[in-house]
């Protein structure tokens, strides 16, 4: 049956089953390791650390990795991400008394390089696959892409926590290794060596975008998943559990449901602006959807501070925030590959993720001091503070679509 498809489709497929791989595994270990340090009695700030090199290297990554998939191709790139995150996770699955911050620092730092390899080469070569004149389908893979890899990312926490309860940490992150060593064996055996590289081999200097749309949407994004991470990483799963006294698997399985709700909705995000209608977004309806999702996290910000029934403020506000925030993310990564050239997609796609990596370790590390220091209300008020930010940035996007430069 697979055989018989389109060979574009079929390198597609095969792009979309790596992501997924690699994303279950990118949320389980996420969640494995915010639970079982916390059990060991670790502070909000020192969680928070354990994070710190996977999202700078995440920005440093996706500058350099752009240029490299420009290069090498993204089938390269892709692979080298799913062998560094192997390793990652055959680091942490040694004796509890090895897992120091340092070596636990080192392992997330590779995974952070790894994550950001991987979701390059799956965005950048969605461009590669669709003609550049249908928008309209770019836009409903591009949201398929992110949707489902973000519902995978969320069934990662569930099993997270589930795989924490029931094996441990060690043999968890094991089981984790040995499945991705499998897709890696496929994808060294199935992807094609040339996809996304570019033409011509593209200058180190070429890595910062020349494109004025291109630097608006991505300081737009840099605000955006730092209003996002500054509750969502650290901060929320220690406070579902030490306030409301969830344990691993409830924390686990709440934070699944979102994330997996989150990415159906951004999956759906094109019917919902109005793609069924004949329209694609533009710079309007990004800022559109950020002031309204300013406008949500401030009422969640009112409600957790005044102490208004805070279990219904927090799970139905959560819930709420993750609709329109998918909308948001789903819109941003249709216009980042709409606007990067044809040729050497992963360059362009490569800074604007450099700008999302920016804003998770800005979020991170805010996440785990802000937490400590003052509480869920005033890490909610931080993101209140970046979404006016990236609405503010959000003015200055294009209202019609940039001719993408060759």
């Amino acid at each position: 049956m697979i055989a018989q498809l389109d060979k574009s489709i079929r390198q597609y497929i095969l792009v979309t089953f790596n992501y997924w791989n690699f994303t279950l595994t990118d949320g389980a270990l996420r969640m494995l390791v915010v639970l079982y340090f916390h059990d060991l009695g670790y502070s909000s700030l020192a969680i928070a650390s354990l994070f710190l090199f996977y999202e700078f290297f995440g920005v440093v990554t996706n500058l350099i990795g752009g240029w490299l998939g420009a290069r090498l191709g993204l089938n390269k790139t892709m692979n080298i991400g799913l062998g560094m995150q192997i390793f990652a996770l055959a680091m942490l699955a040694v004796p509890s008394t090895w897992l120091t911050i340092p070596w636990v620092m080192a392992a997330q730092a590779l995974s952070g390089i790894a994550k950001d390899l991987n979701k390059m080469s799956a965005k950048s070569s969605i461009k590669t696959l669709v003609p550049d004149e249908q928008q309209g389908a770019l836009y409903k893979w591009v949201a398929i892409l992110t949707g489902s890899k973000n519902a995978l990312k969320g069934a990662g926490f569930f099993l997270g926590g589930a795989l924490l309860m029931a094996f441990g940490f060690q043999v968890a992150v094991a089981i984790m290794a040995a499945v991705l060593l499998v897709v890696l064996i496929g994808s060294l055996i199935f992807l094609e060596s040339d996809l996304g590289k570019a033409k011509s081999k593209p200058k180190f200097s070429q890595i910062f975008s020349k494109s004025e749309s291109i630097n608006i949407l991505s300081a737009a994004r840099m605000f955006l998943f730092g209003a996002r991470d500054v509750w969502f990483v650290v901060a929320l799963p220690i406070y579902l559990g030490s306030v409301f006294g969830w344990d691993h698997l409830w924390v686990g399985g709440f934070l699944a449901l979102w994330v997996i709700a989150y990415g159906f909705v951004q999956g759906i995000a094109p019917r919902i602006t109005g793609k069924a209608d004949g329209r694609v977004p533009n710079g309007g309806a990004a800022l559109i959807w950020a002031v309204l999702l300013a406008m949500v996290t401030g009422l969640i910000a009112l409600g957790v501070q005044y102490e208004w029934h805070p279990q219904f403020v927090i799970v139905f506000g959560l819930l709420l925030f993750g609709a329109i925030f998918a909308v948001n993310s789903s819109l941003h990564s249709y216009l980042i590959v709409s606007y990067a050239k044809g040729d050497g997609v992963s360059l362009d796609v490569g800074f604007y993720y450099m700008a999302n990596a920016m804003g998770r370790l800005i979020g991170t590390v805010l996440s785990g001091w802000v937490f400590q220091v003052a509480g869920l209300a005033a890490c909610l008020w931080v993101s209140f503070a970046f979404l006016i930010l990236t609405a503010l940035i959000s003015i200055k996007l294009p209202k019609v679509r940039p001719v993408a430069t060759a």
